[in-house]
């Protein structure tokens, strides 16, 4: 009997130390998931804030480059199909830069949201164009940085060939004399 006992204590100090254990890690990934939400909330805080500085800046760049483009226009006073169209560009992206002004940065995220949810092919589809054009933007630009460096390279080998070639010309001319 005494062994019996001494099992079943065994047994529920075991179940006891588990129960325990489970516990303590139960609280800290609840504490965890605690901390990984603030830390994300403040940088979603964080983000917003820079946004919404920064906006002002974009807005004001949207109006200026549809000024420059209004101002383009007096070159088609003879063509007023193309200046029409030139001028309709510049409404709508000064409508643009009075939008930016006046929405915050959770409602473009939002609007953003809802074509994605509403038309997830276009998404997918304009998505893959983006990325093959940087593709080809920077295969494009390493292929110049290449180009360059060899024919700096060339340029530099060249040179340094021909002060050789120079020096083994006077040192010839200096033992023929």
């Amino acid at each position: 009997m005494g062994v019996g006992q001494n099992t079943n204590r065994q047994q529920d100090n075991g179940n006891e130390d588990w129960d325990a254990l489970k516990g303590d890690v139960g609280d800290i990934a609840g504490a965890a998931v605690e901390r990984s939400r603030y830390f994300i909330d403040s940088a979603r805080e964080q983000a917003t804030d820079y946004v919404d500085r920064r906006k002002d800046d974009i807005a004001q760049s949207v109006a200026d480059f549809a000024t420059s483009l209004r101002e383009s226009t007096h070159s088609f006073d003879e063509r007023p199909n193309i200046r029409a169209v030139v001028d309709s560009a510049a409404d709508g992206l000064e409508q643009l830069a009075e939008s930016i002004r006046e929405r915050t940065f959770a409602d473009f995220f939002n609007d953003f949201e809802d074509v994605v949810r509403r038309r997830p092919a276009t998404v997918a589809a304009v998505s893959v164009a983006v990325g093959f054009l940087a593709a080809r933007f920077i295969k494009s630009t390493a292929e110049d940085l290449r180009y360059d460096t060899a024919g700096a390279g060339g340029a530099q080998r060249g040179q340094a060939r021909a002060r050789q070639g120079q020096q083994g010309q006077g040192q010839r001319a200096k033992a023929g004399a």
